[in-house]
């Protein structure tokens, strides 16, 4: 299913995110817009016809901004979506751009009130004059309406731009992590958070790393993983101590020096963090590979997957062009068995962590059709090319997948190609 509009900056996908039953699946774009769509429920005359992904509600969640203090221009992009557990007939979801997160409550009308006393229908007030009889007001049905409303805007904490939001388990609280600080918030408390972690220097310029992104445990409240720019991964335990500067585990790959190159650091950093849905791995994403690490053992990763390896001869130009520092993150699939991210050219990859096999498969107008079948591709590095197998110097790196998210429990991906949204899922019947 292929989502195209006529490509605009602001259009540009910047998060995708399914709620927790995978019933809702949420967009944030460049102009700071939420886009959540709806799956279709199965008609028992059609039985393949569910699945499908219909637009549910469109709201505008951040604006442009201007920091005066600091003649700084705020961005109103949405870095990051996080759905919270449903609760009620509501549905809540948190959204933040560079410095202020703000939680949603999108809900639905299908039902009005008429008959006021006070009122007309129109909502004027009637002269009290007029009013000689009591009338009882009734529910009327009226078209279903879905409403997004900002129940709570979270502000002001951050001196550098948010680059993760995680719900705890406990579901009172959420973090949120910037270049050199992460805070804890409760739900409830809009004006103050908790500092857990600032690892900003006395003096700036001994500044050599900073924070990647961020993320709770999904099981213990509170333990939480952080990533950094040097390619390290910290767990903290909040039980420990009130400001988690020390670390409970520290996991880090010792570099292989015969790899070692003017890019080394800048490709060891994290671009993202996730653990497994089990709560037993941790997955990260720097540039050329996915590393998944048992929590059991902090010298090395259990195992790494090349996402890219044929760029490693490119990455001076990829330097040049600024792709170096793109961002790409890392899903699991709802059991951890599969693993996903994407590259350029419109290529994401898939690991199977049980079979090693691995496949490159292409998210591109073609195969947006209904029940297109995705068909592997295959890079070519120097030497003859055949003729299914695409040059590595005929890649376009302007067309990135960084942006990708999992049904929580079904085979069903969705891929954001730059201002493209395509959602695949298995074949069924």
């Amino acid at each position: 299913m292929d989502m195209g509009k006529l490509p605009g900056k602001a259009d540009i996908i910047s998060t995708v995110e399914f709620n927790h039953t995978g019933e809702l699946l949420a967009t944030g774009d460049k102009g700071g817009r939420v886009v959540i769509f709806q799956r279709e429920q199965e008609s028992k005359n059609q039985v393949h016809r569910r699945g499908e992904y219909n637009v549910y509600s469109t709201f505008q969640s951040h604006e442009p901004e201007f920091d005066y203090l600091k003649s700084l221009e705020i961005e109103e992009k949405i870095n990051k979506i996080r759905w919270l557990p449903q609760q009620n007939a509501a549905y809540f979801l948190l959204s933040t751009n560079d410095k202020t997160v703000k939680l949603w409550k999108v809900s639905e009308r299908d039902k009005r009130p008429e008959g006021y006393n006070l009122k007309d229908e129109e909502g004027r007030l009637r002269d009290p004059a007029t009013i000689t009889t009591l009338r009882v007001p009734v529910l009327r049905p009226m078209d279903l309406m879905v409403e997004a409303t900002p129940r709570r805007v979270f502000s002001n904490a951050h001196t550098y731009h948010i680059n993760s939001i995680s719900v705890n388990s406990d579901y009172e609280t959420y973090m949120s992590a910037d270049d050199l600080r992460i805070n804890l918030w409760n739900f409830e408390i809009t004006n103050q958070s908790f500092n857990i972690v600032d690892i900003k220097p006395a003096n700036m310029e001994e500044l050599t790393e900073v924070i990647t992104a961020a993320e709770f445990h999904p099981h213990h409240c509170n333990t939480f993983v952080y990533s950094s720019s040097k390619g390290t991964i910290r767990l903290c335990d909040m039980r420990a101590s009130a400001l988690c500067d020390r670390h409970t585990k520290f996991f880090e790959e010792p570099e292989d020096p015969s790899n070692r190159s003017f890019f080394s650091e800048i490709i060891s950093s994290i671009s993202d963090v996730k653990f497994s849905h089990s709560g037993r791995y941790i997955m990260t994403r720097d540039y050329l590979t996915v590393k998944v690490w048992d929590l059991n053992m902090e010298n090395r990763p259990i195992e790494t997957y090349q996402v890219h390896d044929y760029l490693r001869s490119k990455l001076c130009s990829l330097y040049e062009n600024d792709c170096i520092f793109d961002k790409f993150e890392c899903v699991w699939n709802g059991s951890d068995s599969v693993i996903m991210t994407g590259s350029y050219n419109n290529f994401f990859r898939m690991f199977d962590r049980n079979t090693k096999r691995d496949v490159t498969l292409e998210a591109s107008r073609e195969n947006s059709k209904p029940r297109a079948i995705l068909k592997p591709r295959k890079v070519c590095v120097g030497g003859k090319r055949r003729k299914d197998e695409i040059s590595v110097d005929s890649l376009d790196f302007s067309k990135k997948i960084l942006h990708t998210a999992w049904h929580p429990s079904e085979n069903i991906i969705a891929v954001a190609a730059t201002n493209n949204l395509y959602i695949f899922q298995d074949k069924v019947n």
